[in-house]
Parts: structure tokens; C-alpha cells; sequence
């Protein structure tokens, strides 16, 4: 029983699943720190406090809702800025160094010389 536990414990997949949760956890906290610290007071700078928690329609308190929505989206687009936006330029100037160019376009004379040797070919055929 041991044996097999370790085994489960050892296993690759398992390893870089638990590096994943706690490096997760910690950037999360990162960016929730963005976004409280930096991104949200910045808004209510510009646009007053953006704060949705007094909102009701009757009975239904929709403000929660409202604020859970706009701090949802806040996250998104911080995660997008500084983590998606910058991997895929990476990712696009990886694949563009690694894509060799494309042979320059040969000179008129080059065109010109192979016009006459395929004359010649089809004469002497």
C-alpha cells in the first residue's frame, strides 16, 4: 500500500500539478494585489467609487453581483496585459527567428539567362 501511494506521489503528472496549484496561489495573490491595489483605485479615480453593493431591484441586492462582474473582468484584463498579451509576442518572435526567409526574388538577369537555356533545352530536345 505504501509502495503504490509513493509511486502515485512520484509520478510526474502529480509533481507538476501541485507546482501549478501553489504557483497559482501565489500569483493570484499577486494579481488580486494588482487589481485592489492598483487597478480599482485607479478606476475610482476616474469614474468615482466602483462600488455596486447599495444597487438593488427590490428585494434582489444585484450590486454584490454587479461588483463580482466588475472584478471578474478587472482580473481578466490584468491577467490578459501581463501575462497573455507579452507570451504570445514572445511566442510570435520565437516562431518568426525560427522560420528561415523566404530566397530573394532572382534579378532580371537571372530570369533572362533561364528563359534562353530553357529555349535552348526545347531546340536541341
Amino acid at each position: 500500500m505504501l509502495k503504490g501511494f509513493r509511486e502515485f506521489i512520484t509520478r510526474g503528472n502529480v509533481v507538476d500539478l501541485a507546482v501549478a496549484v501553489i504557483i497559482g496561489g501565489a500569483f493570484g495573490k499577486i494579481i488580486n494585489s494588482l487589481v485592489e491595489d492598483v487597478l480599482t483605485p485607479m478606476l475610482g479615480a476616474w469614474g468615482g467609487v466602483p462600488d455596486f453593493s447599495q444597487w438593488a431591484l427590490g428585494p434582489v441586492k444585484i450590486g454584490n453581483f454587479i461588483n463580482a462582474i466588475v472584478n471578474f473582468l478587472v482580473v481578466a484584463a490584468a491577467i490578459y496585459l501581463i501575462v497573455v498579451a507579452p507570451l504570445q509576442r514572445m511566442q510570435q518572435r520565437q516562431q518568426s527567428a525560427a522560420t528561415p526567409a523566404p530566397p530573394p526574388e532572382p534579378s532580371e538577369e537571372v530570369k533572362l539567362l533561364r528563359e534562353i537555356l530553357e529555349t535552348l533545352k526545347t531546340r536541341g530536345a
